[in-house]
């Protein structure tokens, strides 16, 4: 029997585990992330895959800290395996670690696998509205590649991200699918991408398509296409953290002012440029999540079917 407690940040689902899964063992967040991809990875597929999740399901284990500079330690999962971040399922984790009470908030410090995420719950009435987490720095890696017959930029907010203007409508979101997978496809075939300082931060994780929606404050509409054509119903955290990057870089976002980062389905993040750093700039995004569900999933001995599939 496994334990989740789920939560959707901005309409993405995530899905914490809270039973069932001995502690994953290892002294970094990278560590126990690949602890858990080499001895647990059943369980995120029978969480993850139908007929107990679906193409589009998120979640994550929890786990200790680095060490006591962190109130708590996260390693994410999706259809695919394991990110290194996370910006929405960082949000829906602080919203439920301070609801349940394992942490009084409202600040909570959080150890994700690209680094060290300190949050602000922002509390009322003794619900959490929102959160508030200031990523790892982020910065541009490369302009104007050619991939899929589009021109993107990449930029790392935690993860490694190709942009690309493009229309965003649920129409539009299985030519959106198969685009996201050819520049995924055709980055990771030409460039080497990988983070200066961390080999295991790597290759393109998402495709984030965007479209212009306003100036005052500047506003854009944008979907994420991940791992293996999942899609981000939310605004996309650590995504949001690439597009200010970009946007700074552009000069089009001064550090302090807002971004209004909405999503497919209409639901919004706001991000800022808070500091610039010699390794890139420092941002902030904020969000909120709320509670959806509570589960104790089992897999009967003679299920074969239950131990999962996926249709996209």
């Amino acid at each position: 029997m496994i334990r989740t407690v789920d939560y959707h940040t901005a309409g993405e689902p995530f899905r914490i585990v809270t039973g069932g899964v001995e502690p994953l063992p290892g002294v970094r967040i990278l560590d126990k992330r690949r602890y858990a991809a080499e001895n647990v990875d059943h369980v995120r597929r029978l969480l993850v895959h139908e007929p107990r999740g679906h193409a589009d399901m998120y979640g994550c284990f929890v786990t200790e800290p680095e060490d006591d500079g962190a109130h708590l330690g996260v390693v994410f999962f999706h259809n695919a395996g394991y990110s290194t971040a996370c910006g929405h399922g960082t949000i829906a984790l602080v919203t439920w670690a301070i609801e349940s009470g394992l942490v009084e908030g409202p600040e909570v410090v959080v150890d994700v696998p690209s680094g060290r995420l300190p949050t602000v719950a922002r509390i009322e009435e003794g619900r959490v509205v929102s959160v508030r987490f200031r990523n790892v720095p982020s910065f541009v890696h490369a302009r104007d590649l050619e991939a899929a017959g589009h021109r993107v930029d990449v930029a790392f907010g935690g993860a490694f991200y190709a942009s690309c203007p493009e229309r965003v409508e649920p129409a539009d979101l299985p030519r959106l699918i198969e685009l996201g997978r050819a520049i995924k496809a055709d980055l990771e075939a030409d460039q080497e991408i990988v983070h200066p300082r961390e080999p295991e931060l790597r290759d393109v994780y998402g495709v984030i398509f965007w479209q212009e929606e306003g100036e005052d404050p500047l506003t854009q509409r944008n979907v994420t296409v991940f791992a293996d054509g999942e899609v981000d119903r939310s605004p996309c955290g650590s995504g949001t953290s690439a597009r200010l990057a970009l946007l700074h870089d552009e000069g089009r976002l001064a550090t302090g002012d807002p971004l209004l980062h909405r999503s497919i389905v209409g639901t919004e993040f706001t991000g800022r440029v808070a500091e610039e750093s010699a390794e890139g700039v420092i941002t902030e995004v904020e969000g909120s999540a709320h509670l959806t569900g509570r589960h104790e999933f089992v897999l009967q001995p003679d299920d074969d079917l239950g131990k999962g599939f996926l249709l996209r």
